[in-house]
Order: C-alpha cells, then structure tokens, then sequence
C-alpha cells in the first residue's frame, strides 16, 4: 500500500471516537479492491431490513389463488422468521377448459442461471404475466413497531400449501432460501418465484388462455438518518488539509 494511503487510513483513525480506536488500518490487496462495487453503508446505521414475496395466478373463470411471505428484521427481533399469508377465492364456478398449448425451450433457465432471472412463456391467447423486482430504500430516524406479524410461521425445512379451484401452491423454505410454486388446474401452467444461492428466479409458463400470473419481490432498507454533524466532518477535513504541507 502506499505511503499517502496509510496516512490517510491513520489520519482517519485518529478522528474516530475512543471507543473506535480499536480499529486499525490494515493492507487491502489489489485483488480485493477490485471486488468492492458502489458506496459502504456502516452496520449500525441499518435500522430495519425486510423481504417481501408475493405469487398470484387467476385463471379465466375468476378463480384465484395466491400467497405472500415477509421477513423482517429490526433492532428488536431477537430471531428472524419467514411468515406466509395464504388466499384464494372461486370464481363463477365453470372452470377453463384445459390448456393444450405446448411450450418448447427455456426450462434451463430454472436450475442453470444466476443473479436475477425473469422469464415468461406463453403458447396460450388473451394472457397476461408479470415479473417485478423492487429494491426500496429510504431514511428515518425510527422505525414503528411491526407487531405481531401476520400469517403462518415458516421454519427451515417445512413447506405450506394450500389449493382451490384455480390449482394448487405451495411455499417452501429449504433453509438456503423461499420457494413459492403455483400449479394451475386444467393444465393451464405454473409458476415459480425463489429467492437463494444468491439470486431470484421469477418463472411463469402459461399453457392455457386468459389467465394473469404475478410474482413480485421487493427488499426494504430503512437507514438511520442521524448522520455525523458538519462540525464532525470538517474537524476531519481540517485533518487531512494538514497532509497538503508534506507535499501528499
């Protein structure tokens, strides 16, 4: 590392409060520099993390079905758990006929990508799909109380289903992350929403006709707005100005 890096590193260490001290400037390799990507954010000052998942399928006789799953995570939870809200509704009772549309290709995409995947196929008329990702991101000094959180507790290792006249779904958590799978009655399709491995997978295939499918995932950050006063950065500034004299 540099010499003007270590002095900054020091000169930084310097300004921190003593209780801070005990961190000390370390040697970064050029290798794991060239991983860091975007802006830090400091743990202490992520107040509230939440996941929300949701999946829907309604079919062309108003038959719907659907489920959403919610973790979240605040200062006071002492063990975050995943919990599934399940619904349905039947429709006018006279249920579609079955899908005979015949979908070639595209079934790797389920086991063979990574990061975030969105896929749509359809071989039927009058559908319509949608795969969203939301990240949410925003400032405040607190964050309300959640309370008791809605719907069923899902553990590691179990899965819930549930089934009515639009097809059957099931949410399942493996312990490595959340699966949520809609099979359509009649042969009208299924979809797939999973989030783990370190990606999110959102799949639909559509066999039949007028159906409308969602999946939707959103990540919600709330970050403590109390930033450091302007008194604190400019005593900081005023530090580092002092390197300009040695020529650094």
């Amino acid at each position: 590392m540099k010499t003007t890096t270590w002095l900054v590193a020091a000169c930084l260490a310097a300004s921190l409060p003593a209780h801070a001290q005990v961190f000390k400037p370390i040697e970064v390799k050029d290798q794991e520099l060239a991983q860091l990507r975007g802006k830090y954010v400091m743990p202490g000052r992520i107040i509230s993390f939440g996941i929300v998942m949701s999946s829907t399928w309604q079919n062309a006789a108003g038959d719907r079905i659907g489920a959403t799953t919610t973790l979240q995570v605040q200062q006071n939870v002492i063990k975050p758990q995943f919990y599934v809200s399940m619904t349905g509704e039947n429709g006018s009772g006279n249920a579609p006929g079955r899908g005979n549309g015949l979908v070639n290709g595209g079934a790797g995409l389920v086991n063979t990508t990574q990061g975030v995947t969105q896929s749509v196929r359809a071989a039927g008329d009058n559908n319509s799909a949608y795969n969203d990702v939301a990240i949410n991101v925003r400032e405040a000094s607190q964050v309300a109380d959640a309370g008791v959180p809605q719907g069923q507790v899902l553990a590691a290792g179990t899965t819930l289903s549930t089934s009515n006249n639009a097809g059957t779904l099931s949410v399942s958590n493996s312990g490595s992350g959340i699966q949520m799978a809609i099979q359509a009655n009649n042969n009208q399709g299924q979809s797939l929403q999973r989030l783990a491995d370190g990606g999110l997978l959102q799949a639909t295939t559509l066999l039949g006709g007028s159906n409308a499918v969602s999946n939707l995932t959103q990540l919600n950050v709330v970050l403590r707005d109390n930033l450091p006063s302007a008194g604190a950065l400019n005593c900081n500034l005023d530090q580092l100005k002092g390197l300009r004299v040695s020529g650094y």
